[in-house]
């Protein structure tokens, strides 16, 4: 790797925490309560749709997801529906806001080991204010430099936060589950990242090509990126 790393950031749901089970979990309970209208998968299958139309409109996080299991009732049912149900969908949302805030393994080692060495931060997609709780709740936040919660993950934003840090591009690293918003656009602007796996990955964010590129790294856990680093 690169020996002028400067700076390293961190991917936050599903690289520093758990939440993609949580998303899996809720639609399952969600599909449930729609069982008289359709199976399970359709439901889900509408679910995402309603997710994917509503992006732009609401970004990425729990809030947005809520707003979308509400349409999805109302679609779904033709507005015919007990609002009881509605009322079950926004508990669903309201108790994923409440979740406790599940560390990875070895993630907490990890920032020791690279904390006053490299410059850390966050550089994660949601909701400012859920993304804030669940960082305060994971006791993590001493160890960052900078917190950046984006709408969303394409190279401008990437540009802008490395402006905003004095980074080049050649002393960025970034790591992170997701090759589509944690990955590509990253390399695309001359930097470093690595790839995490998480066993769950919301479907939005899968690519279906290989990536080549001198500045990739695969990696199975993030311990891995400690021997690539000078510390």
């Amino acid at each position: 790797m690169n020996n002028k790393i400067s700076v390293i950031a961190f991917d936050a749901d599903d690289t520093l925490w758990v939440n993609e089970p949580y998303f899996r979990e809720t639609e399952e309970q969600f599909a449930g309560l729609l069982e008289d209208f359709m199976p399970h998968h359709s439901i889900i299958a509408e679910l995402y749709k309603t997710e994917i139309a509503n992006l732009p409109l609401y970004g990425y996080g729990i809030k947005g997801f809520m707003l979308s299991m509400i349409e999805t009732v109302l679609r779904v049912s033709d507005g015919n529906v007990n609002p009881e149900i509605i009322n079950k969908a926004i508990q669903l949302g309201q108790e994923m806001l409440n979740k406790p805030v599940e560390l990875l393994d070895g993630v907490e080692e990890v920032l020791k080991t690279l904390f006053g060495k490299y410059k850390l931060v966050v550089a994660t997609k949601g909701d400012l204010l859920d993304q804030q709780r669940k960082l305060t709740k994971s006791g993590l936040d001493h160890y960052f430099h900078h917190i950046e919660i984006m709408s969303d993950k394409q190279e401008s934003d990437y540009t802008k936060l490395l402006k905003h840090l004095d980074c080049k591009p050649s002393e960025f690293l970034m790591l992170g589950n997701s090759l589509k918003s944690d990955v590509l656009p990253v390399l695309n602007i001359g930097g470093h990242a690595a790839h995490i796996p998480y066993h769950t990955t919301w479907v939005h964010e899968h690519i279906e090509h290989t990536i080549e590129h001198p500045n990739f790294y695969q990696m199975e856990s993030l311990s891995d990126v400690l021997p690539k680093l000078i510390i």
